[in-house]
């Protein structure tokens, strides 16, 4: 998965590189995609290894990625809807938020490589 095709799809949520959280989100939804079993641990396996490549702590980066979800929220309810594969009631948490995500770039994999 390339790098500018998540880059793309955060964007398109209305979240932009001004966010701290933008960068530890694209890195999260990398590792992700490489691994899932991150998706299985969130805040004891995923956010150290963010934490451990900026520098920063886990604490930081869980703050801003609850940031950057509550962002897409407000910006981006309406593509994130079409991201996920079931109806939004309420602000995902981030294990779903990443759900999502790396869920949607899975399935369009094929396409977002042929761009």
């Amino acid at each position: 998965m390339y790098t500018h095709d998540i880059d793309y799809v955060i964007r398109t949520l209305g979240v932009g590189a001004t966010y701290r959280g933008y960068r530890y989100l694209s890195y999260g939804i990398e590792l992700c995609l490489a691994d899932e079993e991150y998706l299985l641990a969130i805040s004891k396996q995923l956010y150290p290894e963010i934490a451990r490549k900026y520098k920063a702590t886990v604490g930081s980066v869980e703050r801003d990625i609850r940031t950057v979800i509550r962002v897409c929220w407000e910006n981006g309810y309406d593509q994130l809807q079409s991201y996920s594969l079931r109806p939004l009631y309420v602000r995902p948490t981030a294990g779903e938020f990443f759900d999502i995500l790396v869920a949607y770039l899975s399935r369009s994999k094929p396409v977002l490589q042929a761009v």
